[in-house]
């Protein structure tokens, strides 16, 4: 049977799998990745799968190629992992090494590149050839495939929607330089900072952790927010309306029968209820598929794209 490795490379773990031509997971292990630079990536991926090899091992024979999805800019024709961000910019030629190392084909691509690879070969992509793959987890990040072709522009940096401004004025400070983009507004990274801005503002239940180095948990942000937390009413509501604005500026831009979102913001499938209601009739009339969750696991549609990249599909 032939078979491909995928290796799904996140802020905070490693997912290490072997997935079959029909999209089918046979076996995967969870690792620890932290933060890190490019060079110490490429020590835990490697440390990982010669760990992975020893103590899972290969299905039947050893797989025929090998993906990797990565945080940042990718060359994915020249197997150059570019940088993670202007702050770790370290290009590294990681498709080479990696192929060197353990003698199968190796392909790379960004995270969400790689998901909307999956999403195209194994999710909506199956009746759509327009449509845009919106992931809104630690960051926010679209791919958008255009009769059939996936964007990619001309430094592999299209997508990075996370950087646009949606008309929600909260006052914080964007990492890119910017106020009020919307990842510092609906992403995971953007509704710890908010609460901490906001939450002077409003009374709350939340637990806001005093190190910084730990996010409050979305899942309790949406949990009082249903119970009327002012605070997290707040913060989900701004998220909300950032996030549809997002959509219909897109919508606008690239002309989708189809909007996917995925990723753990939405997956509990609360915050894109709230999303749908604010969205205009007129300008989405001809997304005629609607804004859709992913019918991809969402734990696991970042390694299923990788397995898309080794298939070079």
């Amino acid at each position: 049977m032939e078979t491909y490795l995928g290796i799904d490379l996140g802020g905070t773990k490693l997912l290490i799998g072997e997935i079959d031509s029909y999209g089918n997971i046979l076996r995967y292990k969870k690792y620890n990745s932290g933060y890190f630079n490019q060079q110490a990536a490429l020590e835990i991926i490697k440390s990982s799968l010669d760990d992975y090899i020893s103590t899972v091992g290969w299905c039947d024979q050893k797989p025929i190629g090998m993906g990797v999805g990565l945080i940042g800019r990718v060359d994915p024709n020249k197997g150059i992992w570019l940088q993670i961000d202007p702050s770790r910019t370290q290009p590294i030629a990681l498709a080479k090494e990696l192929s060197e190392i353990y003698g199968i084909p190796c392909r790379i691509d960004n995270d969400v590149k790689s998901a909307t690879r999956a999403e195209r070969v194994w999710g909506f992509g199956l009746i759509s050839k327009n449509f845009i793959y919106m992931n809104v987890g630690t960051g926010i990040a679209v791919g958008c495939v255009v009769n059939g072709r996936q964007i990619r522009g001309s430094h592999f940096n299209a997508g990075e929607v996370g950087h646009v401004k949606v008309g929600v004025n909260v006052g914080i400070k964007c990492t890119c330089g910017r106020t009020d983009c919307v990842e510092a507004i609906a992403s995971g990274i953007g509704f710890d900072r908010c609460a901490r801005l906001l939450s002077n503002q409003y009374e709350t239940n939340l637990h806001i952790p005093e190190d910084k180095g730990e996010r409050v948990l979305i899942s309790e942000i949406f949990s009082l927010s249903r119970k009327g937390d002012p605070l997290c009413v707040k913060l989900v509501g701004n998220a909300s309306d950032a996030l549809a604005n997002l959509i219909m500026n897109l919508v606008r831009v690239t002309d989708p029968d189809t909007v996917v979102l995925g990723g753990g913001i939405v997956s509990d499938g609360y915050i894109h209820t709230l999303i749908l209601e604010q969205l205009n009739a007129t300008t989405m009339r001809f997304v005629t598929n609607g804004v859709v969750l992913t019918k991809l696991n969402p734990d696991f549609i970042g390694l299923l794209g990788a397995g898309a990249v080794a298939m070079n599909m």
